[in-house]
């Protein structure tokens, strides 16, 4: 008597979607915060700018995002993971994964930039809109994560107002230096 085994296998396909699913519930938004205000002091700090001041300042945001992301893996990878696992490519996958986001949040003030003579702005509005479009994706990101964890309400609120008040804070850096 032969017996007839029926597997049922999700497959690649389902697995994949259900690891994505996982981690979207199980998402950080530190990085994104994170790099929302390393954008926003990037742009405070951008001061003088050579003869090509729009591709700098992308080139500028888009690197020091990269950088800072390299910094956070390699802390994480040699801080605080080192002692508790081995490294194998999967622990430094995830790793460069979840620290992506400081990345992620370079691209729209960058782009703000890169787009901000379609606006018809010069460089000076150029660095306001970029420090603007900073700040309203730091307030993004906490509301975001606030939201994502189920938070009230008022500690979303509250959250919002503390990112907001941090962004003006850098804004106003921006007036005193004037540069």
């Amino acid at each position: 008597m032969s017996r007839t085994r029926t597997r049922t296998r999700a497959g690649p396909a389902t697995d994949r979607r259900a690891r994505r699913a996982e981690r979207r519930v199980h998402a950080d938004y530190t990085g994104g915060v994170y790099g929302s205000v390393l954008a926003a002091s990037v742009v405070l700090g951008a001061g003088s700018l050579g003869s090509f001041p729009r591709t700098e300042l992308v080139l500028l945001l888009l690197l020091t995002g990269v950088v800072f992301w390299i910094a956070h893996v390699h802390a994480q990878l040699f801080g605080a993971r080192l002692a508790q696992r081995t490294l194998d490519r999967r622990v430094v996958l995830h790793v460069c994964r979840d620290e992506w986001p400081i990345v992620k949040a370079a691209l729209p003030p960058a782009a703000a930039v890169a787009f901000s003579p379609l606006l018809g702005l010069d460089v000076r509005g150029a660095l306001w809109l970029t420090l603007a479009v900073a700040v309203a994706e730091q307030v993004g990101w906490s509301v975001a994560a606030a939201h994502r964890n189920g938070a009230s309400r008022r500690l979303i609120a509250a959250t919002a107002s503390v990112n907001l008040l941090l962004g003006l804070l850098i804004i106003s850096f921006k007036i005193v230096l004037k540069h």
